[in-house]
């Protein structure tokens, strides 16, 4: 008997509701207040109405009767209004309204899918409104906030970032309800498949092999609202076989490497965290002694104490931080070590260890060479401490 796993908001959401309700509470409470206006809902439905053609379900009895039952798989209870789109390409959307459910169908999705796999459309078309209206709805309005957010021209990077990330993981969340409500990945892949190609017959397993062949090269996520299919395919089947690695997995192919060119709003914070503990740990070096270091510190962090946590060499895996962070490390190494002329070497030195952490030495001789301009033989004197040590 198959164990259907429980429907969850991923680690993304929870982390990125956290973040908006602390730091941004006046915002949060004015979107939550957005979530009951009457005039919203009913130019919601204006719309579908002037736009689509509605499917009735007299008509229509077995579309309702398959709606249904992907309601009950999802425990989701709410009213149904199913439309047709005039448009060709495959696809669905929830049009989302607070305790009602409208989903337009586009294209022929009615006559290529097989039943599994409407149902598994319907599913994942359903999960985003179990999602939007779980816990308050509060998933719903860390949507609003962030398109909000993003209507102003003053939008930063990692609020765009952010947007992107949060919607990349409701469309993994929305998967999920699919692979639910047909009780298998199978008819959910498929129809992944078929609405990104058209194709009237998707062997599932045969793409989740083509899929797997992209391992190798460890590919991350592009798109903006939707992650790629064959991530999509890859997350929905290690979610369904409760895969161990999961979680490290999304982190690698949805978010990618820390990088401090693409940072959002939560990965300012840790990289800010990361800032501390390779400072803290270039001021264990004991040509860090000095007031003029110490006083630097404090300019990069004005309540610096004396008890910092070094870094875990861990958090500086080559797999865990991009080349431009690497770049960023470097630079910072050599800010702190230009402190003190006196200690200006020594420290290089410490910079130059710790660079191994991060596979960054060699772009750290580079940047000595392109910054510092020193040329082959100050470079070689100046590390040669290190390389007794590999020796």
């Amino acid at each position: 008997m198959t164990v259907v796993p429980t429907l969850e908001p991923l680690a993304y959401h929870r982390a990125v509701v956290g973040y908006l309700t602390t730091s941004e509470p006046k915002i949060w409470a004015w979107a939550m207040a957005q979530e009951t206006r009457g005039e919203q809902v009913e130019e919601v439905r204006a719309t579908l109405l002037r736009q689509n053609y509605r499917l009735d379900a007299a008509v229509h009895p077995e579309i309702y009767e398959d709606c249904r039952a992907v309601l009950a798989a999802l425990a989701v209870e709410a009213p149904v209004t199913i439309y047709q789109a005039p448009d060709s390409t495959m696809n669905a959307a929830l049009w989302y309204v607070p305790g009602e459910i409208h989903l337009v169908l586009y294209g022929p999705v009615l006559e290529k899918l097989s039943r599994a796999e409407r149902v598994a459309l319907f599913g994942h078309e359903l999960a985003h409104y179990k999602l939007w209206s779980i816990e308050g709805g509060i998933y719903h309005v860390a949507t609003t906030v962030l398109d909000h957010v993003l209507a102003y021209p003053n939008a930063a990077p990692s609020h765009a970032e952010t947007a992107r990330i949060y919607r990349l993981s409701t469309e993994l969340y929305a998967d999920r309800g699919g692979a639910v409500a047909a009780n298998a990945t199978a008819p959910a892949i498929a129809t992944l498949v078929k609405t990104m190609t058209g194709l009237l017959s998707v062997d599932a397993e045969a793409y989740l092999r083509q899929a797997a062949e992209l391992e190798a090269t460890k590919p991350v996520a592009e798109g903006v609202t939707h992650p790629e299919i064959f991530l999509r395919a890859q997350a929905l089947d290690k979610w369904w076989r409760a895969d161990v690695d999961l979680e490290d997995w999304l982190t690698e192919r949805i978010r990618g490497p820390l990088s401090i060119a693409t940072l959002d709003l939560l990965r300012q914070q840790d990289m800010t965290a990361m800032t501390r503990a390779v400072l803290a740990t270039l001021a264990k070096d004991p040509a860090a002694r000095g007031e003029a270091v110490a006083a630097q510190l404090r300019r990069y962090f004005p309540d610096w104490g004396p008890d910092e946590t070094p870094i875990d060499a861990a958090a500086l895996a080559p797999a865990r931080i991009d080349a431009a962070t690497r770049e960023y490390l470097i630079a910072l190494s050599f800010d702190l070590a230009m402190a003190d002329p006196d200690d200006r070497d020594a420290m290089l030195v410490a910079g130059a260890r710790l660079a191994q952490d991060y596979d960054g030495l060699a772009a750290f001789r580079e940047a000595l060479k392109r910054d510092l301009k020193m040329n082959r033989q100050a470079i070689t004197r100046l590390l040669a401490p290190l390389d007794k040590v590999s020796a």
